[in-house]
This record gives structure tokens, sequence and C-alpha cells, in this order.
């Protein structure tokens, strides 16, 4: 019989875990005895885990109070709102306000419009000459960011949104963020002011954002809504164009 696992160095034992699924880390491997209990639990492994991946920032995260969470969070960053560019229509948005000729879905750059700065957004909606308003309810823990992380770690959670004006026409626009407990009670909110583009403006896209932190336990859901009209009332869509919305759950 070779020698037991157990007999091993313990920087062979941590490069040997290392190449181990990290959710069997936790669920299984941890469950095996003391020793690999620690290793699980510790920095090292973690830290090898997240250098392997390339997970950037590691290094400037020396002060990571928990590199599993930090290895976590780096593996499921993803925007976790769903359709934000009108590719799929006004899919995945609830409470739906269609004001005037309510939502559009329109092609970039659109009539009067500017390309948005990434290539990869095609699309955005367009909002009518009556408020227009559509929202988003994220579910946390369906998502994969379980309770104790959010009650202990309380990652950051970024909001941004990305809007414009048509040049010849004016129009108003905002943003409202709530972070929701179980039952849905407000824990945290923020709301842009009441954002108003003249006419005859030069049509550029802008990014807005805003960063949650240190909001306290018992955040369960993020609700996400944004919305706006034209100022002129002219029948059609000449309002606020809103597009590459996003929510992100950060280490």
């Amino acid at each position: 019989l070779g020698p037991r696992m157990e007999s091993l160095p313990e920087a062979v034992l941590i490069r040997i875990l290392a190449s181990i699924p990290a959710v069997d880390l936790v669920l299984v491997c941890r469950l095996v005895c003391c020793q690999w209990k620690n290793l699980v639990d510790g920095a090292a492994l973690w830290i090898l885990k997240c250098q392997q991946e390339g997970l950037t920032g590691a290094e400037s995260e020396e002060n990571a109070e928990n590199w599993q969470n930090f290895y976590f969070l780096s593996k499921k960053r993803k925007n976790l709102i769903k359709n934000p560019c009108g590719e799929e229509d006004l899919q995945h948005w609830g409470e739906v306000e269609n004001g005037g000729d309510g939502w559009k879905i329109e092609e970039l750059p659109g009539d009067f419009g500017k390309e948005f700065p990434s290539e990869e957004v095609h699309k955005y909606f367009v909002t009518s000459y009556e408020w227009c308003r559509k929202a988003q309810v994220i579910d946390l823990r369906a998502e994969g960011y379980w309770e104790e992380l959010m009650d202990t770690t309380q990652p950051k959670i970024v909001v941004k949104d990305w809007y414009a004006g048509r040049s010849d026409a004016g129009c108003l626009y905002e943003v409202c963020v709530k972070l929701l407990s179980e039952n849905e009670d407000v824990l945290a909110e923020y709301r842009s002011e009441t954002i108003a583009i003249p006419q005859d403006n030069d049509a550029n896209w802008t990014e807005i954002s805003h960063t949650f932190s240190n909001y306290g336990p018992g955040v369960r859901f993020v609700r996400f809504e944004h919305g706006g009209q034209d100022t002129l009332f002219w029948k059609g869509w000449y309002g606020v164009r809103v597009t590459n919305s996003s929510v992100t759950v950060e280490p």
C-alpha cells in the first residue's frame, strides 16, 4: 500500500485538493476529517484556486477576510438582470407601466440617436409621451447567493443603467433600486433624481451607477425599476431610451 493521504505534506495535499471542484470541496471534502476541514476552511487552498483560475483582483485582496467567498463570488459574477437590452422584447420585465403609446424596442442607433459604446449591445427600450416604467425582481437565493453569505459577508451589489435621449426631443429619466428582505421590507434604497435631458441634446449614452455595501443582514431580493417619458408629449416614441441595465454581486 502506498502512503496514506494524511501523511502527505500539507502543501502537496493543498495542491491535490485545489484540483477538485469547489462545490465538492465544501460539501464533501471538508467532511472527511479534521485536517481536510481545516484546509478547506483556510485561505491557502482558495488563494491557490484563485491563482490557478486567473481570478483577477486576488493579489489586491490581501485583506479579503474570506478567500472561499472571494472565489465563489468571482466565479459567479454575472449580470442578474435578464433581457437587459430588449433582445427578448419585454420578457422578464414585470410591473410594466405603458404610458402614452407604451414601451417599444428599437435597433441602435435609432432615429436622431448615437451608437452605444459597446458593440455587444444592439437594441434599446424607448418610452413614450407619458410615464413608462418597468421593473425586475432578482431572487438572490435562486441565483445561488446563500443566506449566510448575504448576511455575514454582505458582498457589494453594483447597479448600472444606461440612458439617452433623441437629439430632437427632450425627455425625463429615473431609476430606483431597492434591497428587500424575505418579507419584501425595504432594507436599502437608491433613487436617482429625475434627470431631464433638454431638446437639442447630443443623444450620447450616459451610464449611471450605484454600489450598495454594508447594508446589513436580511437581504434576499433586489428590485430594479427604471423609466421615463418625453417632455414634448409627441405621439409615438420620443422619450428616454434605456439599455444594458445590470445588477452584479461583487467580491
